[in-house]
């Protein structure tokens, strides 16, 4: 083997996808070691990974200790060709660490999690140096702030994927510069901080002469995510809902400023729309406290989006003595389902949604998935009605605390259900559960709403 050409070496190194027989086919020569390193194009590393320098310098495999700058000198000594990589929670990394990878050419992914140590100028460096990146990820890292790195990405328009997530140093705001880049964007995600509420919307665009405005084109938009954020009127992150034409999956997550006519224009632009997820909380709006939006969001989406299958309405902080708080109805709801070709329906918390909205549910010719959390009006009777939806084969109970065993019983003798998870339904026992479908899982406590993050 050692008399092979190094090219086909190369190429038969290529086809060996299990990481411990690279490992071990390094280890058989030098020259095997070379030319093994020289293709080793995916690695991820974090923290409790083992010892830094000598792991690094046999590719990386393990780590013992936390990784440093000087172990991303050794990586990007050892694999120049490295497309991937995956940092977490790495507080020995800085600036200068992220100047070593910035000499890996080959780099086309870069993912970021709760690196403390590295600014705005060390993600330039990364954009100047590695031209094919196409995939950055930066979450949790506070001290990344300013635009230049923005605009040069923009410019560039090179990357398809880009998310944001907690770091406070970069705004909505600030993406205004990314300019040009959005054109080529195919998935975004933005979340603000979770204090958003108390920091006033400051939009650059409002000075006058501002050569930043909201006119971006976003034709190749497939994936959006906004997330605690304030926009107001032709102000902030809000412009793309009526710009993503190629918009497939959709989730606004306490977005505060959204409006009935947010959703309709989004409707009448985003006919490929499969996926939403909205999660909303009551504000004072005019003379009323509830959700912003109302069944004409509802409406327009069952008339623009023929395709939409998924949909995962949340709402927080809504009382269920007042089903008023919330925007939507049972009505607007059922009306949205029988439109179009839903398949997946998780509702929390909609205190709107009884025994007749599950009626209505029961001639949905495509439900398979329903999933209700701490849905206070929905009881036996609602059940009764899941028994006979056609094609529903999962169904999902949390914290509904008028359901119970009997109900559960219409389930065991109905025998449709290949899955059934019960968390937190006070009123059902492990014993009813048995036999009501192929795969059960049944929990005393229902796990917090947090730790269902599905956006």
């Amino acid at each position: 083997m050692e008399d092979l050409p190094g090219q086909l070496l190369a190429e038969i190194i290529k086809r060996i996808p299990s990481t411990s027989d690279l490992n071990s086919l390094s280890l058989v020569s030098k020259r095997l070691y070379t030319i093994e390193a020289e293709h080793r194009a995916d690695i991820r590393v974090g923290c409790g990974l083992s010892p830094a320098s000598s792991a690094m310098a046999s590719l990386c495999s393990r780590f013992r200790g936390q990784l440093d700058n000087q172990g991303l000198h050794v990586l990007s000594s050892s694999c120049p060709l490295l497309n991937d990589l995956t940092l977490i929670y790495c507080s020995n990394i800085d600036d200068s660490g992220l100047a070593y990878i910035a000499c890996c050419k080959e780099l086309v992914s870069l993912r970021l999690h709760a690196v403390p140590g590295i600014s705005s100028s060390g993600i330039l460096s990364v954009a100047v140096g590695c031209k094919r990146l196409c995939t950055l990820n930066l979450i949790c890292c506070e001290n990344v702030s300013g635009t230049e790195w923005l605009e040069y990405l923009g410019k560039a328009e090179s990357l398809e994927e880009l998310v944001l997530r907690l770091c406070n140093g970069t705004s909505q705001y600030d993406l205004l510069k990314f300019g040009p880049g959005w054109m080529r964007l195919q998935r975004f995600e933005f979340e603000g901080t979770r204090n958003y509420r108390v920091l006033e919307p400051r939009d650059p665009s409002d000075v006058s002469h501002c050569q930043y405005k909201y006119d971006f084109c976003c034709e190749n938009m497939k994936s959006l995510r906004l997330a605690h954020i304030i926009t107001k009127a032709e102000i902030g992150l809000r412009f793309l809902l009526g710009k993503c034409r190629a918009l497939e999956w959709l989730c606004l997550h306490l977005v505060t400023g959204l409006q009935d006519s947010d959703m309709i224009a989004l409707s009448q632009s985003c006919s490929n729309l499969r996926s939403i997820k909205l999660v909303l909380t009551p504000l004072m709006c005019r003379s009323s406290f509830s959700t912003p939006l109302t069944d004409h969001s509802l409406k327009a989406l069952a008339v623009g989006c023929p395709k939409l299958q998924d949909i995962d309405l949340a709402f927080a902080g809504c009382d269920p003595s007042w089903p008023c708080e919330i925007g939507f109805t049972q009505e607007g709801l059922v009306t949205l389902v029988k439109s179009c070709p839903i398949r997946v329906l998780v509702l929390t918390g909609a205190n709107f949604f009884n025994d007749e909205g599950m009626e209505a549910l029961a001639s949905a010719q495509f439900l398979k998935t329903l999933e209700l959390m701490r849905c206070v009006a929905v009881t036996n009777v609602g059940l009764l009605s899941v028994a006979r939806t056609p094609c529903l084969i999962n169904l999902t109970l949390r914290e509904c605390q008028r359901v119970s065993d009997s109900g559960v019983a219409k389930l065991v003798h109905a025998k449709k259900l290949d899955s059934l998870i019960i968390e937190g339904c006070r009123g059902i026992s492990r014993q009813a559960v048995q036999g009501a479908a192929r795969s059960v899982h049944y929990s005393v406590e229902a796990p917090s709403v947090y730790n269902l993050r599905r956006c």
